[in-house]
């Protein structure tokens, strides 16, 4: 059984910090790429990072672009999101995705954790 858990979320006032965590099981870790995602309420979900499967290749939204930093670790089967700087536009449910298009595929969401940023 294939799952991704999020954790890390919480409130934080502007100007702070959070790292959110993808916990994935059930999956070959290492040959899926990683993707966070966000949504605020009455918004759609957006992309705000990626990373490829072996973590050498990485995006960022331009609205977090030097804020944020993906990662990974492939031996804990474990995404990461250093979020720094936060701001109030930041405040929304963060997804974890993980996708591959070989090895038959596969595309696997996490159920989200909340962030909110406000003083």
């Amino acid at each position: 059984q294939v799952q991704l858990v999020e954790s890390g979320g919480g409130l934080v006032q502007p100007g702070g910090s959070l790292t959110l965590s993808c916990a994935a099981s059930g999956v070959d870790f290492s040959t899926y790429a990683v993707t966070w995602y966000r949504q605020a309420p009455g918004k759609v979900r957006n992309l705000v990072a990626s990373i490829s499967s072996t973590g050498g290749i990485t995006n960022y939204a331009s609205s977090v672009k030097g804020r944020f930093t993906i990662s990974r670790d492939n031996v804990k089967n474990t995404g990461y999101l250093q979020m720094n700087s936060l701001k109030p536009e930041d405040t929304a449910v963060y997804y974890c995705n993980a996708r591959r298009l070989i090895l038959g595929g596969g595309n696997y969401w996490g159920h989200g954790t909340q962030v909110t940023v406000s003083s």
